[in-house]
């Protein structure tokens, strides 16, 4: 017998002879020629507790305890509504009649003893609350005496998270080539969540930072990026930094920024950027 990968459900298997479509008149049917197949499917979720906005991944597993052929086995996916699906690490599976949910036809038998797994990717919507719950069944065209373990289902708890906001202002609103001006850079936490590790990343395009005070900052040529001290629920933290233009600068320089917890997910992510700009004058 030979190996051969089977794409459908991600597995290798072994392959045999192949089974007719049809029974000839007087064979022995196929469970009691092949014997039933007992299937089992496992469905988890990473990471344990979700994060509003940010990306949660099911891995599901499937198996063939045998002693039988599992018949063109069907694998159903059901996920939670506030679960946004990116990407299906099969690509023979598509979406199902129900929405939100993965079907994954295969098109060859599952051997005793065969295995796969697959992964689905996501984002919980910034406006989850949880609990998520998600369901994988496995079925086959043979009988399965054992069907409790035909069904999976994973529940994962969704966090608070936290909700950060970014406001910008500057000490003026011109320079001049060559010059420095100074931003000031506010975080406001809006709780629930104390936030320790609030990050600011910016995005000063041709300016040039030169000092940064409220944050460890780290410079890049094209990135600035800062770690704020801990900020709790209904505070704030303050940043001042100051860019110099470059001396052959012809145009408006703008800066943009967004913050973000590295720890929690955030449920208003539209108030995490904010940008400014500061226009040129020549001498």
């Amino acid at each position: 017998m030979g190996r051969r990968v089977v794409t459908g459900l991600v597995c290798v298997f072994v392959a045999g002879t192949p089974h007719p479509a049809l029974a000839a008149p007087g064979a022995v049917p196929a469970q009691g020629r092949w014997g039933t197949a007992d299937l089992m499917v496992g469905i988890t979720a990473s990471p344990k507790v979700a994060q509003p906005g940010q990306p949660l991944t099911y891995h599901v597993s499937v198996h063939n305890k045998g002693p039988g052929d599992a018949v063109l086995p069907t694998l159903r996916v059901r996920l939670p509504r506030d679960f946004q699906i990116l990407n299906v690490g099969v690509a023979e599976c598509g979406p199902g009649s129900a929405r939100n949910e993965v079907l994954c036809r295969s098109s060859d038998d599952v051997l005793p003893g065969g295995s796969g797994d697959m992964t689905i990717t996501g984002m919980i919507r910034p406006g989850a609350h949880g609990p998520l719950r998600a369901r994988a069944d496995l079925t086959s065209e043979v009988l399965d005496d054992d069907e409790a373990d035909n069904t999976a289902e994973t529940v994962t708890k969704v966090d608070e998270g936290a909700d950060l906001a970014m406001r910008f202002s500057s000490s003026t609103r011109y320079t001049r080539p060559g010059h420095w001006f100074a931003v000031r850079a506010e975080v406001r936490n809006r709780g629930p969540r104390i936030v320790r590790d609030a990050y600011v990343f910016f995005q000063p395009q041709e300016a040039r930072l030169q000092s940064a005070t409220g944050a460890r900052c780290h410079r890049s040529r094209q990135f600035v990026g800062c770690a704020l001290p801990p900020i709790r629920s209904g505070s704030r933290g303050l940043l001042k930094l100051v860019f110099r233009v470059p001396s052959r600068a012809s145009h408006a320089v703008a800066t943009m920024a967004t913050v973000y917890s590295r720890r929690f997910g955030d449920r208003r992510p539209a108030n995490n950027r904010a940008s400014m700009r500061v226009a040129l004058r020549r001498a």
